[in-house]
Order: structure tokens, then C-alpha cells, then sequence
């Protein structure tokens, strides 16, 4: 009898344990959410790595929500001032040096952002992860130092995602994304990233280097860093403007 009422007791505590853990989707809410947060600026840093050359790309970044993004260069002098906007549906590019407003068209967003590994829609969070995707805990992993919940995400039929796939390691302290596998509709992979360094930013602690490695481009990979963020500072939406494309700095 005694030998029940242990079994009973362990159940139970296990079945509160798998009540008390949340949802796939509900660890990538927790997950974007920490990135994002209802609104964000950033100032990043990011270096294209090629087997022959390399050259380094600094920006200043502002989102609100998953609707609204808006992107300047600040260096090299080059592309400086050119800056790209997205706004519910549309993304346009302004070019100061043609003094021309450019429409992306959607098939750009799988296009590498300034030739970069990174693309147009990981820049500007054309898709959402939480919302365009169906969520599927695969298990648990180490990744990068930190055990993980492993989760695949599936784009929904009607959404708009440049993706077959993905699979992300979301980490079960503090919810960083440690990894991502981007995979095209065929399941072949077409890139990771991988995040680390983990440190202070305003009011929170998140991933501030990531590495982007193309999986069919040996030599090759992009590199982004955060040098400040700042979130959930108030911004209108009409700071998402084309006008302000042309005067933001």
C-alpha cells in the first residue's frame, strides 16, 4: 500500500510539473517579447565576413510592435543615410545619394540585407514568430551553455513567410534565443544563427552578439552586435513616415 502512495505522490507532483511548464508558443511569446519588448531602438554593429574581404556596417534601428520598424546606416559614409521603413504591409527604401523612395516588392524579404547573411525580413520582422508560425516542442538541449526548450516552427498556410521552417533553443532561464536553423521549403538548411553574451540592456538582460552561418556558403557569415537598446520607450506611429525616412538620424 505504501508503495502506492508513493506513486501517487510522484504522478501527481509530475503532472503539476507538466501543468506548470508553458506552451511552445507561449515560450516564443516570452521569447520574442524580451527582444522586442512594445517598442525598441537600437544601436548595432554589423560585420559581413567573406574568405576575401570584410567590411563592418553600423545602424541605429527603432520598432514598435511587429508592424512598425524603421532602419538608418550611420556609417560607412558611403550608404550613410540610407534608411529602410516598414509599416503594416509595405517596406520602402530611401536612398539619399539618388535622392529616390524605392517599394520592396515581398519577394526581396529573402534578399541578404547590404549583402549580408542577414536578410531584408530578419532586419525588418516582416513575419511574426509568435503569431505567422505553429509551434511544436521537439524536447530539451544544451546550447550554447544554456539548457534549452527545442521548438519548431511551422509557417501557417496563409502566411506570408519566406521560411519552410524553423527550429529555435530558447533557453529555460531567462528565455534568450540561443539558436535558430532556418530551413527552406524542401527542409534543407539554409543558415544559422547562433547568440551569445549576454548582458545588461536598460531593463533586462538579453543576447548582444549573434552570428549568422549560411550552410552552402563555406567562409562565410554575418556578425551583429549591440552596442546600447533601449525598450519600451514611447514612440507615435507617425514616426514610421516616409518623410521621416529623409530626416531621421
Amino acid at each position: 500500500m505504501k508503495f502506492f502512495k508513493i506513486l501517487f505522490v510522484v504522478l501527481a507532483l509530475s503532472a503539476q510539473a507538466f501543468s506548470q511548464q508553458p506552451s511552445a508558443k507561449e515560450i516564443i511569446k516570452k521569447a520574442n517579447d524580451l527582444m522586442q519588448g512594445q517598442t525598441n531602438e537600437s544601436y548595432m554593429q554589423m560585420s559581413i565576413v567573406r574568405p576575401t574581404w570584410q567590411r563592418t556596417i553600423a545602424f541605429h534601428s527603432w520598432a514598435k510592435g511587429s508592424e512598425f520598424s524603421l532602419v538608418i546606416i550611420t556609417d560607412p559614409a558611403k550608404e550613410k543615410g540610407q534608411t529602410f521603413l516598414k509599416r503594416k504591409n509595405e517596406i520602402w527604401n530611401w536612398v539619399p545619394n539618388i535622392q529616390r523612395m524605392i517599394k520592396l516588392p515581398p519577394s526581396m524579404m529573402s534578399q541578404g540585407w547590404m549583402g549580408s547573411d542577414f536578410t531584408n525580413d530578419d532586419l525588418l520582422k516582416a513575419a511574426s514568430i509568435v503569431e505567422d508560425y505553429d509551434h511544436t516542442f521537439l524536447g530539451s538541449e544544451v546550447c550554447n551553455g544554456e539548457e534549452c526548450y527545442k521548438i519548431k516552427l511551422v509557417p501557417k498556410a496563409n502566411a506570408a513567410i519566406v521560411w519552410g521552417s524553423l527550429i529555435k533553443w530558447v533557453s529555460k532561464k531567462g528565455y534568450f534565443q540561443m539558436k535558430t536553423e532556418f530551413y527552406d521549403e524542401d527542409n534543407q538548411l539554409v543558415k544559422t544563427e547562433s547568440a551569445s553574451a549576454i548582458k545588461n540592456m536598460g531593463d533586462r538582460d538579453i543576447p548582444t552578439h549573434f552570428e549568422i552561418i549560411p550552410a552552402d556558403k563555406p567562409g562565410n557569415k554575418t556578425i551583429v552586435d549591440f552596442d546600447k537598446a533601449i525598450f519600451n520607450k514611447p514612440m507615435e506611429d507617425g514616426f514610421f513616415s516616409q518623410q521621416n525616412m529623409k530626416n531621421v538620424r
